[in-house]
């Protein structure tokens, strides 16, 4: 009797621990992509180290989260779409977030051994990018093994790099 009591505890404990997960993956999840928010797309060369559920981020800070990645068949492009809210909390106030339309949209490494993510480098213009708008200005992945073979082989395209005769 003493057993089947003690097993029915730790039964009980499994399923509350198995509970308070499923609410904080629910609770991440809904942070993720809210409700009240817009989709903004851009289009890459190279898209490497970013995936559905990457970060997007505005000065360091993580304000949306990558929605999808396709393949445009008339230019090879990747199409990445991705999710912003349309308010961000600031000094406890609720503020708009509008994205120039001269904004650059680059994909960046947290380091060498990091993950990567979309930043989103803010321009100048008065004029906004409508819900759906397409960012323009693109800056795509760097592979770093293939710059640090070119760097480590002499093709950097520096003074070295001319060939004997056009140095005469």
């Amino acid at each position: 009797m003493r057993e089947s009591l003690f097993e029915t505890l730790i039964g009980f404990i499994v399923v509350a621990v198995a509970g308070a997960f499923l609410y904080f993956s629910l609770q991440q999840r809904s942070e993720a992509a809210p409700r009240d928010s817009y989709t903004l797309s851009a289009k890459f060369n190279r898209v490497d180290g970013i995936g559905v559920g990457s970060d997007v981020r505005l000065a360091g800070k993580k304000v949306g989260v990558v929605s999808s990645i396709d393949l445009d068949p008339a230019t090879y492009k990747a199409v990445v779409t991705f999710t912003l809210p349309n308010t961000l909390a600031f000094g406890g106030k609720a503020v708009e977030l509008r994205i120039p339309d001269d904004t650059t949209a680059q994909i960046m490494s947290d380091g060498l051994l990091g993950g990567a993510y979309l930043g989103l480098m803010i321009g100048g213009s008065y004029d906004y990018l409508e819900p759906g708008g397409v960012v323009e200005f693109t800056r795509g992945s760097v592979d770093l093994l293939t710059v640090m073979s070119e760097f480590a082989s002499g093709a950097g395209g520096g003074e070295d790099a001319a060939p004997e005769e056009a140095r005469e």
